[in-house]
């Protein structure tokens, strides 16, 4: 039988719940993120984003009102088939919807590859970021 992985798109009342939950296991167990570095203040003015398998939530990410990307999480255990391209591809899409000329993100370096399969260009210098090493991307949305 084949799993049914299903995006939800809503707000941080709607979804937070669940979301931060996962963004917990996620950068706070498994990263060792500080608390007050995950938690910035910013989710009530972002759009987010919750994968659900066989409605299981599994995966979320977030988009800002100025196009950037973040706070992309899979569940270990979900991690492997394509849940964050999904999670990508509904961010991207609603990036476009709204406007923006470009999306951009932070990435972990050891994930590089994973978001230039989507498209993304990487610039600039990499910098740490909660003790882990980034790269700033970056996605032009036009055609």
């Amino acid at each position: 039988m084949t799993a049914t992985l299903t995006i939800r798109e809503g707000t941080w009342t709607e979804l937070g719940e669940i979301a931060s939950e996962i963004r917990h296991v996620v950068f706070i167990d498994e990263q060792h993120v500080p608390q007050a570095e995950e938690w910035d203040g910013r989710d009530t003015a972002c759009t987010h984003f919750l994968a659900l398998l066989d409605g299981r939530p599994v995966g979320t990410a977030r988009l800002l009102p100025d196009g950037h990307i973040g706070r992309v999480a899979v569940l270990a255990e979900a991690r492997g088939l394509g849940i964050g391209v999904a999670l990508m591809r509904a961010a991207i899409e609603t990036a476009r919807r709204q406007g923006h000329p470009a999306v951009e993100l932070a990435a972990q370096t050891h994930a590089l590859p994973f978001y230039a399969r989507l498209g993304f260009q990487a610039f600039g210098d990499e910098f740490l970021d909660a003790g882990i090493l980034h790269r700033n991307m970056r996605l032009s949305l036009h055609e």
